[in-house]
């Protein structure tokens, strides 16, 4: 992982870890415009417009440089294309940070959440010192578990019916992972 703070940049073996852009709106509204994907995250609504996408990206710079969170498009090294998107909370009072992730449909399988959070751990420890970082998943989404076990990271608990979503109730499952070099 290389990080790169005067461009607010991650880059790994595959991927370049970039701030999104306007010009991102398009691909992220075509991804996230997916019911799969929706059913799997805490946050996305459904159907995504076009909007939704703008008024997320708009405030990623300013809570950037505001140390509040770190919100990432994941992008071919090559390419550049999109994705999907990796973010942490910065939680200073307590010094963790929780990092979330989604992929396009058409992308899943191919191990880019795994390198992208990987990056973003590491981030988290050595760039940011926090001291922890979890992570959280649907029980009925094993992928992203794999995901998060993968980091390293030890699960911590279950929240039974914590989350409602489409008249069901989710288990959420937590994760985390304390910085062992600090």
């Amino acid at each position: 992982m290389i990080y790169d703070n005067q461009n607010k940049t991650i880059t790994t073996k595959r991927l370049v870890l970039r701030l999104f852009r306007k010009s991102d709106a398009v691909a992220v509204t075509k991804l996230c415009n997916n019911y799969n994907l929706y059913k799997n995250t805490l946050y996305l609504p459904y159907p995504y417009a076009i909007e939704d996408a703008l008024s997320w990206i708009e405030h990623h710079l300013d809570n950037y440089n505001a140390n509040k969170s770190y919100e990432f498009a994941i992008t071919d090294k090559e390419s550049g294309e999109l994705y999907g998107a990796v973010a942490l909370s910065n939680n200073k009072k307590f010094n963790n940070g929780e990092i979330a992730y989604w992929i396009g449909e058409e992308f899943w399988g191919n191990g880019y959440a795994t390198e992208a959070a990987q990056a973003i751990v590491q981030f988290a420890f050595d760039e940011k010192q926090y001291h922890k970082v979890f992570a959280r998943y649907f029980n009925s989404n094993p992928a992203s578990g794999r995901v998060i076990q993968k980091l390293g990271m030890k699960r911590e608990g279950i929240l039974i019916d914590q989350v409602r979503k489409e008249n069901r109730y989710e288990d959420l499952v937590h994760y985390g992972i304390i910085n062992s070099i600090e």
